[in-house]
Protein backbone atom coordinates (compact mmCIF):
# COMPACT_ATOMS: atom_id res chain seq x y z
CA UNK A 1 0.00 0.00 0.00
CA UNK A 2 1.71 3.37 -1.31
CA UNK A 3 2.15 6.01 1.75
CA UNK A 4 3.92 9.32 1.93
CA UNK A 5 6.92 10.06 3.34
CA UNK A 6 7.16 13.68 5.18
CA UNK A 7 10.15 15.69 6.01
CA UNK A 8 10.86 14.24 9.15
CA UNK A 9 11.94 16.34 12.87
CA UNK A 10 15.43 15.78 12.76
CA UNK A 11 16.02 18.67 15.01
CA UNK A 12 13.84 19.67 17.72
CA UNK A 13 13.81 23.51 17.04
CA UNK A 14 13.82 23.16 13.04
CA UNK A 15 10.98 24.17 11.43
CA UNK A 16 12.67 23.75 7.83
CA UNK A 17 15.59 21.25 6.66
CA UNK A 18 17.32 20.92 3.06
CA UNK A 19 16.85 17.61 1.53
CA UNK A 20 20.76 17.24 0.49
CA UNK A 21 20.49 14.04 -1.57
CA UNK A 22 18.17 10.87 -2.32
CA UNK A 23 20.05 7.78 -1.32
CA UNK A 24 17.84 5.13 -2.83
CA UNK A 25 16.89 5.64 -6.48
CA UNK A 26 13.16 5.74 -7.70
CA UNK A 27 11.96 2.59 -8.64
CA UNK A 28 14.65 0.93 -6.22
CA UNK A 29 13.80 -1.52 -3.35
CA UNK A 30 15.49 -0.73 -0.13
CA UNK A 31 15.67 -2.82 2.82
CA UNK A 32 14.60 -1.62 7.03
CA UNK A 33 17.89 0.48 8.12
CA UNK A 34 18.67 1.46 4.51
CA UNK A 35 19.55 5.23 4.09
CA UNK A 36 16.61 6.89 2.08
CA UNK A 37 18.08 10.49 2.12
CA UNK A 38 19.95 12.50 3.79
CA UNK A 39 18.26 15.43 5.50
CA UNK A 40 20.70 18.68 6.91
CA UNK A 41 20.18 21.28 9.58
CA UNK A 42 21.68 23.91 10.96
CA UNK A 43 23.56 21.84 12.92
CA UNK A 44 24.45 18.55 10.96
CA UNK A 45 23.45 16.72 8.54
CA UNK A 46 22.15 13.14 8.38
CA UNK A 47 21.10 10.06 6.89
CA UNK A 48 16.66 9.03 7.65
CA UNK A 49 16.64 5.62 7.41
CA UNK A 50 13.97 3.54 6.57
CA UNK A 51 11.73 1.88 9.09
CA UNK A 52 10.75 -0.97 7.22
CA UNK A 53 11.19 -2.85 3.68
CA UNK A 54 9.68 -1.42 0.26
CA UNK A 55 10.06 0.43 -3.13
CA UNK A 56 10.84 4.23 -3.74
CA UNK A 57 7.97 4.85 -5.91
CA UNK A 58 8.24 8.45 -6.21
CA UNK A 59 10.58 11.72 -5.39
CA UNK A 60 8.57 14.83 -5.33
CA UNK A 61 11.05 16.84 -4.66
CA UNK A 62 14.90 17.19 -6.12
CA UNK A 63 17.97 17.49 -3.86
CA UNK A 64 18.78 20.57 -2.67
CA UNK A 65 15.32 21.88 -1.84
CA UNK A 66 14.63 23.17 1.66
CA UNK A 67 11.30 21.67 2.45
CA UNK A 68 9.01 22.55 5.77
CA UNK A 69 9.17 19.44 8.31
CA UNK A 70 5.74 17.58 7.97
CA UNK A 71 5.71 17.79 4.13
CA UNK A 72 5.58 15.00 2.02
CA UNK A 73 8.66 14.23 0.25
CA UNK A 74 8.72 10.48 -1.17
CA UNK A 75 5.86 8.02 -2.04
CA UNK A 76 6.94 5.15 -0.43
CA UNK A 77 4.94 1.00 -1.72
CA UNK A 78 5.35 -2.13 -0.85
CA UNK A 79 7.82 -4.69 -1.63
CA UNK A 80 7.27 -5.46 -5.15
CA UNK A 81 4.76 -2.71 -5.81
CA UNK A 82 4.81 -1.06 -8.71
CA UNK A 83 3.18 2.95 -9.22
CA UNK A 84 1.11 2.09 -11.92
CA UNK A 85 -1.09 5.95 -12.75
CA UNK A 86 1.12 8.13 -10.57
CA UNK A 87 -1.06 11.28 -10.78
CA UNK A 88 -3.90 9.09 -9.29
CA UNK A 89 -1.66 8.07 -7.10
CA UNK A 90 -0.67 12.15 -5.61
CA UNK A 91 -4.73 12.58 -6.01
CA UNK A 92 -5.94 9.77 -3.46
CA UNK A 93 -2.75 10.71 -1.28
CA UNK A 94 -3.94 14.20 -1.56
CA UNK A 95 -0.59 16.00 -2.67
CA UNK A 96 -0.08 17.67 -6.01
CA UNK A 97 1.91 16.43 -8.98
CA UNK A 98 5.63 16.96 -8.13
CA UNK A 99 5.78 19.69 -10.78
CA UNK A 100 2.92 22.01 -9.36
CA UNK A 101 4.15 22.72 -6.28
CA UNK A 102 7.20 25.91 -6.63
CA UNK A 103 10.18 24.23 -5.21
CA UNK A 104 12.12 26.60 -3.27
CA UNK A 105 15.81 26.89 -3.94
CA UNK A 106 18.06 26.12 -0.96
CA UNK A 107 19.30 29.64 0.19
CA UNK A 108 22.76 29.06 1.47
CA UNK A 109 24.24 26.37 -1.31
CA UNK A 110 23.79 27.56 -4.80
CA UNK A 111 23.31 25.57 -7.42
CA UNK A 112 25.84 22.75 -7.88
CA UNK A 113 27.98 23.80 -11.44
CA UNK A 114 29.44 21.13 -14.07
CA UNK A 115 32.62 19.87 -13.05
CA UNK A 116 34.53 17.74 -14.87
CA UNK A 117 34.57 13.93 -13.19
CA UNK A 118 37.59 13.30 -10.94
CA UNK A 119 39.28 10.78 -9.59
CA UNK A 120 37.37 8.29 -11.86
CA UNK A 121 39.26 5.06 -13.16
CA UNK A 122 39.39 4.26 -16.52
CA UNK A 123 36.72 1.76 -16.41
CA UNK A 124 34.10 4.19 -15.16
CA UNK A 125 34.62 2.57 -11.48
CA UNK A 126 33.12 0.01 -9.30
CA UNK A 127 29.04 -1.27 -10.46
CA UNK A 128 27.27 -0.42 -7.25
CA UNK A 129 24.33 -1.11 -9.01
CA UNK A 130 22.98 2.19 -9.00
CA UNK A 131 23.11 3.62 -5.95
CA UNK A 132 26.30 5.61 -4.58
CA UNK A 133 27.01 4.90 -0.82
CA UNK A 134 28.65 8.14 1.00
CA UNK A 135 28.90 9.47 4.00
CA UNK A 136 27.00 13.17 4.99
CA UNK A 137 30.39 14.64 4.87
CA UNK A 138 32.21 13.30 2.01
CA UNK A 139 28.58 14.60 0.19
CA UNK A 140 28.99 18.03 1.77
CA UNK A 141 32.67 18.53 0.71
CA UNK A 142 31.77 17.13 -2.77
CA UNK A 143 28.98 19.59 -3.25
CA UNK A 144 31.29 22.68 -2.23
CA UNK A 145 34.38 21.84 -4.06
CA UNK A 146 31.52 20.98 -7.36
CA UNK A 147 32.50 17.35 -7.64
CA UNK A 148 29.88 14.78 -8.77
CA UNK A 149 29.93 12.03 -5.87
CA UNK A 150 28.75 9.73 -8.37
CA UNK A 151 32.14 9.81 -10.11
CA UNK A 152 34.47 9.30 -7.58
CA UNK A 153 35.37 5.82 -5.80
CA UNK A 154 35.15 4.83 -2.66
CA UNK A 155 37.37 3.43 -0.40
CA UNK A 156 35.81 3.21 2.65
CA UNK A 157 33.14 -0.17 4.23
CA UNK A 158 32.06 -1.62 0.85
CA UNK A 159 33.05 1.37 -1.35
CA UNK A 160 31.55 3.88 0.70
CA UNK A 161 32.98 7.29 -0.39
CA UNK A 162 34.39 8.86 2.64
CA UNK A 163 36.10 12.20 2.97
CA UNK A 164 39.35 10.96 2.15
CA UNK A 165 37.90 10.40 -1.53
CA UNK A 166 36.87 13.72 -1.59
CA UNK A 167 40.18 15.12 -0.68
CA UNK A 168 42.04 13.36 -3.12
CA UNK A 169 39.41 14.36 -5.91
CA UNK A 170 40.54 17.84 -5.01
CA UNK A 171 43.65 17.59 -5.06
CA UNK A 172 43.36 15.65 -8.30
CA UNK A 173 41.20 18.27 -9.97
CA UNK A 174 44.43 21.39 -8.79
CA UNK A 175 47.22 19.01 -10.28
CA UNK A 176 47.64 20.65 -13.53
CA UNK A 177 47.51 17.86 -16.30
CA UNK A 178 51.04 16.79 -18.26
CA UNK A 179 49.08 15.27 -21.55
CA UNK A 180 45.95 16.19 -23.32
CA UNK A 181 43.24 13.86 -22.80
CA UNK A 182 43.52 11.02 -25.38
CA UNK A 183 39.73 10.53 -25.16
CA UNK A 184 37.63 13.14 -26.33
CA UNK A 185 34.05 14.46 -24.13
CA UNK A 186 31.27 13.33 -25.76
CA UNK A 187 29.33 16.54 -27.35
CA UNK A 188 26.78 17.82 -25.33
CA UNK A 189 24.20 20.47 -25.83
CA UNK A 190 25.71 23.87 -24.23
CA UNK A 191 24.56 24.50 -20.56
CA UNK A 192 22.51 27.58 -20.21
CA UNK A 193 24.63 30.03 -18.04
CA UNK A 194 23.15 33.61 -16.23
CA UNK A 195 23.93 36.56 -18.06
CA UNK A 196 25.87 38.05 -14.79
CA UNK A 197 28.86 36.55 -13.49
CA UNK A 198 28.60 33.44 -10.84
CA UNK A 199 31.38 34.56 -8.25
CA UNK A 200 28.92 35.15 -5.53
CA UNK A 201 27.69 31.92 -5.85
CA UNK A 202 29.87 29.39 -7.04
CA UNK A 203 30.81 26.39 -4.65
CA UNK A 204 34.25 26.25 -4.87
CA UNK A 205 36.76 29.21 -3.91
CA UNK A 206 36.90 32.11 -6.24
CA UNK A 207 38.59 35.37 -6.38
CA UNK A 208 41.51 37.23 -8.41
CA UNK A 209 44.85 37.52 -7.55
CA UNK A 210 44.46 39.38 -4.49
CA UNK A 211 41.97 37.37 -2.71
CA UNK A 212 39.78 34.11 -2.75
CA UNK A 213 36.16 33.97 -1.83
CA UNK A 214 34.95 31.14 -0.02
CA UNK A 215 31.01 30.85 -0.06
CA UNK A 216 29.52 30.19 3.13
CA UNK A 217 28.21 26.80 3.94
CA UNK A 218 24.77 26.67 5.86
CA UNK A 219 27.15 25.21 8.95
CA UNK A 220 29.08 28.50 9.01
CA UNK A 221 25.78 30.66 8.33
CA UNK A 222 24.37 28.99 11.44
CA UNK A 223 27.70 29.46 13.43
CA UNK A 224 27.93 33.20 12.82
CA UNK A 225 23.90 33.94 13.30
CA UNK A 226 23.43 32.21 16.88
CA UNK A 227 26.91 33.74 17.53
CA UNK A 228 26.19 37.20 16.90
CA UNK A 229 22.22 36.71 18.08
CA UNK A 230 24.30 35.48 21.68
CA UNK A 231 26.10 38.37 21.71
CA UNK A 232 23.19 41.04 21.28
CA UNK A 233 20.71 39.54 23.06
CA UNK A 234 22.55 37.50 26.13
CA UNK A 235 24.08 40.00 29.00
CA UNK A 236 27.59 38.24 29.25
CA UNK A 237 29.93 38.83 32.61
CA UNK A 238 33.55 37.55 32.75
CA UNK A 239 34.95 35.72 35.84
CA UNK A 240 38.34 34.54 36.06
CA UNK A 241 40.71 32.22 37.93
CA UNK A 242 44.27 30.81 37.34
CA UNK A 243 44.10 26.73 38.98
CA UNK A 244 47.01 24.87 40.22
CA UNK A 245 47.56 21.58 38.14
CA UNK A 246 50.14 19.80 39.70
CA UNK A 247 48.54 17.29 41.45
CA UNK A 248 45.82 17.12 38.32
CA UNK A 249 48.91 16.19 36.51
CA UNK A 250 50.38 13.67 38.06
CA UNK A 251 47.03 11.67 39.20
CA UNK A 252 46.26 11.55 35.18
CA UNK A 253 49.69 10.08 34.71
CA UNK A 254 48.91 7.23 37.28
CA UNK A 255 45.70 6.96 36.10
CA UNK A 256 46.92 6.30 32.26
CA UNK A 257 49.71 3.69 33.89
CA UNK A 258 46.42 1.66 34.38
CA UNK A 259 43.21 2.47 32.35
CA UNK A 260 42.75 0.61 28.78
CA UNK A 261 41.26 4.18 27.83
CA UNK A 262 43.90 6.86 28.06
CA UNK A 263 42.49 9.98 29.63
CA UNK A 264 43.50 13.63 28.91
CA UNK A 265 43.37 17.18 31.20
CA UNK A 266 40.42 17.68 29.18
CA UNK A 267 38.53 14.63 30.43
CA UNK A 268 39.32 15.78 34.15
CA UNK A 269 38.12 19.12 33.85
CA UNK A 270 34.84 18.08 32.34
CA UNK A 271 34.60 16.03 35.53
CA UNK A 272 35.38 18.87 37.73
CA UNK A 273 32.70 20.93 35.76
CA UNK A 274 30.27 18.28 36.64
CA UNK A 275 31.49 18.40 40.32
CA UNK A 276 31.21 22.34 40.45
CA UNK A 277 27.50 22.08 38.75
CA UNK A 278 26.45 19.52 41.66
CA UNK A 279 27.98 21.53 44.75
CA UNK A 280 26.42 24.95 42.81
CA UNK A 281 23.20 23.71 41.26
CA UNK A 282 21.81 26.75 40.73
CA UNK A 283 24.30 27.53 37.74
CA UNK A 284 22.88 24.40 36.03
CA UNK A 285 20.09 26.34 34.59
CA UNK A 286 18.93 28.28 31.19
CA UNK A 287 16.98 31.58 30.92
CA UNK A 288 13.37 30.71 28.99
CA UNK A 289 10.86 33.67 28.41
CA UNK A 290 8.58 32.43 31.71
CA UNK A 291 10.97 30.73 33.56
CA UNK A 292 14.10 29.61 34.90
CA UNK A 293 14.64 26.24 33.64
CA UNK A 294 17.06 24.02 36.12
CA UNK A 295 18.27 20.46 34.88
CA UNK A 296 18.54 17.56 37.42
CA UNK A 297 21.10 16.12 35.61
CA UNK A 298 24.28 17.41 34.82
CA UNK A 299 24.86 17.88 30.52
CA UNK A 300 28.11 19.38 29.37
CA UNK A 301 28.30 20.28 25.83
CA UNK A 302 32.38 19.99 24.48
CA UNK A 303 33.58 22.27 21.65
CA UNK A 304 34.86 20.42 18.94
CA UNK A 305 36.82 21.45 15.96
CA UNK A 306 35.27 20.50 12.62
CA UNK A 307 36.76 21.23 8.73
CA UNK A 308 33.22 23.04 8.68
CA UNK A 309 33.13 24.57 12.11
CA UNK A 310 32.82 23.74 15.53
CA UNK A 311 30.24 21.63 17.10
CA UNK A 312 29.04 21.46 20.24
CA UNK A 313 28.04 17.41 21.10
CA UNK A 314 26.04 17.20 24.56
CA UNK A 315 27.62 14.80 27.15
CA UNK A 316 24.96 13.82 29.27
CA UNK A 317 25.01 12.66 32.89
CA UNK A 318 28.14 12.88 33.39
CA UNK A 319 28.01 13.48 37.26
CA UNK A 320 27.64 10.02 36.74
CA UNK A 321 30.31 8.98 34.69
CA UNK A 322 33.93 7.75 35.96
CA UNK A 323 36.50 10.18 34.18
CA UNK A 324 37.36 7.13 31.88
CA UNK A 325 33.56 7.06 30.54
CA UNK A 326 33.98 10.40 29.65
CA UNK A 327 37.06 9.58 27.72
CA UNK A 328 35.54 7.41 26.00
CA UNK A 329 32.12 9.13 24.64
CA UNK A 330 34.26 12.34 24.26
CA UNK A 331 35.73 10.38 21.80
CA UNK A 332 33.41 8.93 20.37
CA UNK A 333 32.08 12.15 19.38
CA UNK A 334 34.84 13.64 18.03
CA UNK A 335 35.35 11.09 15.93
CA UNK A 336 31.70 11.45 14.29
CA UNK A 337 32.29 15.32 14.43
CA UNK A 338 34.79 14.65 11.57
CA UNK A 339 33.38 11.80 9.52
CA UNK A 340 29.91 14.16 9.48
CA UNK A 341 28.21 11.33 11.39
CA UNK A 342 27.04 13.92 14.49
CA UNK A 343 22.73 13.58 14.95
CA UNK A 344 20.72 16.92 15.75
CA UNK A 345 19.86 15.39 18.94
CA UNK A 346 23.40 15.09 19.71
CA UNK A 347 23.99 18.95 19.90
CA UNK A 348 21.11 19.79 21.50
CA UNK A 349 20.47 20.50 25.68
CA UNK A 350 23.09 21.17 28.43
CA UNK A 351 23.52 24.03 30.40
CA UNK A 352 27.74 24.78 29.82
CA UNK A 353 30.16 24.27 27.20
CA UNK A 354 33.76 23.38 27.36
CA UNK A 355 35.89 24.74 24.94
CA UNK A 356 39.53 23.97 25.63
CA UNK A 357 42.37 26.00 23.45
CA UNK A 358 45.26 25.07 25.67
CA UNK A 359 46.70 22.54 23.26
CA UNK A 360 47.85 25.69 20.73
CA UNK A 361 49.05 27.67 23.58
CA UNK A 362 46.44 29.76 23.85
CA UNK A 363 46.76 31.22 27.42
CA UNK A 364 43.43 32.67 28.24
CA UNK A 365 40.62 33.88 26.00
CA UNK A 366 36.77 34.51 26.55
CA UNK A 367 34.39 32.73 24.72
CA UNK A 368 30.61 33.26 23.46
CA UNK A 369 28.23 31.63 24.82
CA UNK A 370 26.14 28.85 22.86
CA UNK A 371 22.73 30.02 23.30
CA UNK A 372 20.30 28.46 24.73
CA UNK A 373 22.87 27.58 27.68
CA UNK A 374 23.89 29.78 30.65
CA UNK A 375 27.89 29.69 30.40
CA UNK A 376 31.25 28.51 28.67
CA UNK A 377 33.84 27.76 30.44
CA UNK A 378 37.36 28.91 28.10
CA UNK A 379 40.63 26.65 29.15
CA UNK A 380 43.86 27.79 28.28
CA UNK A 381 47.04 26.23 28.48
CA UNK A 382 49.10 24.83 31.86
CA UNK A 383 52.51 26.82 31.84
CA UNK A 384 55.20 27.25 34.66
CA UNK A 385 54.94 30.18 36.94
CA UNK A 386 55.86 31.27 40.01
CA UNK A 387 53.55 30.92 42.73
CA UNK A 388 53.44 31.54 46.85
CA UNK A 389 53.12 28.78 48.69
CA UNK A 390 53.19 28.96 52.74
CA UNK A 391 55.36 32.31 52.51
CA UNK A 392 57.89 30.93 50.10
CA UNK A 393 57.92 31.42 46.62
CA UNK A 394 58.26 28.15 44.02
CA UNK A 395 57.37 26.72 40.74
CA UNK A 396 53.80 25.37 39.73
CA UNK A 397 52.07 24.92 36.84
CA UNK A 398 49.14 26.50 36.67
CA UNK A 399 46.21 26.82 33.95
CA UNK A 400 44.02 29.88 33.06
CA UNK A 401 40.07 29.87 32.84
CA UNK A 402 37.68 31.94 31.96
CA UNK A 403 33.57 31.18 32.98
CA UNK A 404 31.55 33.38 30.28
CA UNK A 405 27.69 33.61 31.70
CA UNK A 406 24.61 34.64 31.23
CA UNK A 407 23.78 37.17 34.06
CA UNK A 408 19.53 36.54 33.25
CA UNK A 409 19.68 32.84 34.89
CA UNK A 410 22.82 33.74 37.36
CA UNK A 411 24.14 35.94 39.25
CA UNK A 412 27.41 37.33 39.83
CA UNK A 413 28.02 35.53 43.17
CA UNK A 414 26.55 32.60 41.89
CA UNK A 415 28.97 32.30 39.23
CA UNK A 416 31.83 33.06 41.92
CA UNK A 417 30.82 29.64 43.89
CA UNK A 418 30.68 27.93 41.09
CA UNK A 419 34.09 28.95 39.78
CA UNK A 420 35.61 28.14 43.49
CA UNK A 421 34.24 24.65 43.21
CA UNK A 422 35.43 24.16 40.09
CA UNK A 423 38.65 25.34 41.31
CA UNK A 424 38.45 23.20 44.43
CA UNK A 425 38.00 20.24 42.39
CA UNK A 426 40.84 20.67 39.88
CA UNK A 427 43.06 21.29 42.60
CA UNK A 428 42.28 18.46 44.80
CA UNK A 429 41.72 15.72 42.10
CA UNK A 430 41.17 12.90 44.04
CA UNK A 431 37.39 13.92 44.55
CA UNK A 432 37.14 13.14 40.77
CA UNK A 433 37.86 9.65 40.76
CA UNK A 434 36.12 9.01 43.52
Amino acid sequence: MAELFRMPAVAADAATAVLSAWQVAEGASFTKDDALVSIETDKAEVDVAAEQDGVLLKTLYEAGVEIEVGDPIAVLGAVGEQPGDLDALLAELGVSAPGAAPQAVRRDVPEEPVAPPAAAPASGGPDRGGRVFSSPLARRLAREAGLDIEALTGTGPGGRIVRRDVDAAVAARRTPATQPATVPAPAAAPRATPAAPQVAGATAPVGTGDHEDIPHTRMRRAIARRLTESKQHTPHFYLRATCAVDELLALRQRINAVSPVRISVNDLLIKAVATAHTQVPEMNAVWQPEAVRRFRTVDVSVAIATDTGLVTPVLRGIENLSVSAIATRTRAYAEQARSGALHPADLEGGSITVSNLGMYGVEEFAAIINPPQAAILAIGAARDEAVVRDGAVTAAKVLGVVLSVDHRPVDGAVAARWLAAFTEAVENPVRLVV
